[in-house]
């Protein structure tokens, strides 16, 4: 119960930043037209409805779920491998993700002749689907090396290399594309919590949504995990089943997030930092469901720097969670550092 204050200006912060998403924006629109806009109402104007339920409402909900799925991952990540630096991209899913559009975008003007980037929504779910193909491909890889490898450094380290080796696939395929694709891969590279709409975005949010609450059962094992190899055996967890169930878990949500939205970059490195130090405890019961709150409301705040009024559409979105996820981590830290000394 001591940290149910904590809990309630997580959840406070959250819906703070999910209303500022809908309210703030290039163009002004009134609170109670945003309010009528919601309820139903159909005589507000039809631009005005559109930003909201198209664009504003989409958003906020993607970035809600979004930042909760990558640093859940992240938290995953960092409590398997038992490094502070481990995060969703540390096993190169998310590269395996980039290779799979890489594939799609890059290689459709040279082979079939027309870019992807013009099919529009065809092209966009084709970037999708190839996203979670390339991300579920590395996973089932790393996967299967973790069945043969026994140390958790040298999981670690063959799945940076399969990170880099997906790099520079992508870097070739890249050299011999045409123009107008490597500017549609570039462009989805950076990340967007704006290209999921409509359709896209219910099954979006109904996986995230299914997959977190999922995710909380692992909480007793990355508990024991915590205790180090030896006394995990000892306490009678499957060390090998725990780590492919907790490394599918985050693959899995890095993989979706990926997909629907891009390479979204240090979320799941900070969040995780965040509410340790927040917290002051190392209980994944506890740590769990603040890192969801967390992530979201880190998104949210992302989300809204990138398109705040006065830029001429919106900024990527890694960088802005670069600038903000930085001074995060390098404080928590610097703070711990201390703490040591």
């Amino acid at each position: 119960m001591k940290h149910l204050y904590k809990f309630i200006l997580l959840f406070l912060v959250v819906i703070i930043f999910f209303v500022l998403n809908l309210l703030l924006g290039t163009v002004k629109i009134p609170v109670d037209a945003i309010l009528s806009i919601l309820v139903g109402d159909d005589t507000v104007s039809e631009i005005w409805r559109n930003i909201i339920l198209s664009s504003r409402v989409p958003q906020a909900l993607t970035a809600t779920v979004a930042g909760a799925g990558l640093a859940v991952s992240g938290l995953q990540m960092q409590t398997v491998f038992r490094n502070p630096l481990a995060g969703p991209s540390v096993l190169g899913i998310s590269n395996g993700a980039s290779l799979g559009v890489a594939f799609v975008v890059l290689l459709s003007g040279s082979l079939g002749g027309v870019a992807l980037s013009r099919l529009g929504y065809l092209g966009d779910a084709a970037m999708s689907v190839a996203a979670i193909v390339g991300a579920l491909a590395v996973m089932a890889l790393i996967l299967y090396v973790s069945q043969k490898v026994k140390g958790n450094v040298t999981l670690l380290i063959i799945g940076v290399m399969i990170g880099y080796l997906a790099t520079a696939v992508i870097g070739v395929l890249k050299f011999f594309s045409a123009e107008e694709d490597v500017k549609a891969y570039v462009v989805w590279g950076l990340g967007s919590f704006a290209r999921v709409s409509g359709d896209q975005m219910m099954l979006f949010v109904l996986l995230m949504t299914g997959l977190l609450p999922l995710s909380m059962l692992l909480c007793k094992t990355m508990n024991i995990l915590l205790l180090g190899d030896w006394y995990a055996s000892n306490l009678g967890l499957n060390l090998r089943r725990a780590r492919l169930l907790t490394i599918s878990c985050s693959g899995i949500l890095v993989a979706i997030v990926t997909a629907y939205c891009g390479p979204i970059m240090f979320i799941g490195l900070a969040v995780p930092h965040l509410c340790r130090a927040l917290l002051q405890t190392s209980d994944h019961r506890i740590l769990m469901p603040a890192t969801m709150l967390t992530g979201a409301g880190l998104a949210l705040a992302c989300n809204l720097v990138a398109r705040m009024p006065g830029f001429e559409g919106a900024l990527p979105v890694n960088s802005v969670t670069a600038l903000v996820g930085a001074p995060i981590i390098a404080g928590v830290l610097f703070r711990r550092h201390q703490a040591v000394e």
